[in-house]
């Protein structure tokens, strides 16, 4: 089945060039009317963003330029207004827009911390609450953060960064959960292009594979309308992967068990792969705890607090 985004309007952030761009690309051709979003200046759009528009338009596809800074909040807001005022609706929010400031930690300042936690994090969530009543309303949204390997896996002098990308994780397992009854399915994409970081490591043939329009192809994917929600997918090179987080299964201590020295001595067994599971919302955690002290103490959870 082809994957079309006919008559769907969709607002991609730090589309005027490298991945955003891709990814804003991708959308037009395949139907979508277009949101190219970039940093401008005073809320006017660059040039990279008006280029971008150009191409989808001589094209033949819809698009407008908006040069809201992600971090503020009321120039995202008069982003979603005029996508509003031109077509009506918003379905699909891909949330790409990012800075970089690496520095070891140790010589990182707290500015350039937070400059990018706004960025990337904030950023994410002043768009999504942009749109979230949109399509909460049309009951239909497709939103996609952008995570990281960085976030995930953890990489050098990146502390900033890395911890933005984590949290889009956590605001995306939240907002699958709260979009979920009025179709609203929200995602993340962990994306690898080449970069300093890979120099040395990979030859000059393979860098020229990792382009962001081998990307694309996982984030059209995560906005179809038969996309997955609360799910992670790593794209690079042309090669696609799935990230989930699994917790061991663990064991219960007996009370004269429960300290530091108690863990230590059964380190291996809580850290043993057998059993592991996906838990699907922080409840599942607490539930499976309850349950291994109700097993160990001999409590009947169903008889005495109905829960099986």
């Amino acid at each position: 089945m082809t994957i079309k985004f006919t008559d769907k309007v969709a607002i991609v952030t730090g589309a005027g060039a490298g991945l955003g761009r891709s990814h804003a690309l991708g959308l037009a051709a395949r139907g979508a009317k277009v949101v190219v979003n970039d940093l401008g200046r005073d809320g006017q759009a660059p040039e990279s963003a008006l280029a971008v528009v150009k191409e989808i338009t001589n094209l033949g596809g819809e698009a407008i330029a908006h040069g809201a800074n992600v971090a503020d909040m009321d120039q995202v807001q008069d982003m979603v207004d005029q996508a509003m005022s031109k077509w009506g609706r918003v379905d699909i929010l891909v949330n790409n827009a990012g800075i970089l400031r690496d520095k070891t930690f140790s010589k990182m300042t707290i500015e350039d911390f937070k400059l990018v936690v706004d960025v990337h994090l904030m950023g994410a969530v002043n768009c999504t609450k942009a749109v979230w009543e949109i399509m909460k309303t049309q009951e239909y949204g497709r939103i996609v953060m952008t995570s990281s390997s960085s976030g995930l896996y953890g990489n050098f002098g990146q502390s900033n960064y890395g911890a933005a990308k984590m949290g889009l994780v956590g605001l995306m397992n939240v907002l699958a959960q709260e979009g979920r009854k009025y179709n609203i399915h929200v995602n993340a994409l962990a994306p690898t292009a080449a970069t300093q970081m890979t120099e040395g490591l990979i030859t000059p043939q393979m860098t020229e594979l990792m382009t962001p329009e081998s990307v694309t192809p996982a984030l059209l994917f995560l906005v179809s309308e038969g996309a997955p929600t609360r799910t992670i997918v790593g794209a690079g090179a042309g090669a696609y992967a799935v990230t989930r987080i699994f917790e061991t299964d663990g064991l219960w201590l007996a009370k004269e068990d429960q300290t530091p020295e108690g863990i230590a001595a059964n380190w291996d067994n809580l850290m043993s792969t057998d059993n592991q599971k996906e838990l699907m919302i922080a409840g599942d955690q607490t539930l499976k705890f309850v349950q291994k002290a109700a097993e160990a103490l001999g409590i009947d959870l169903n008889s005495e607090f109905g829960v099986k």
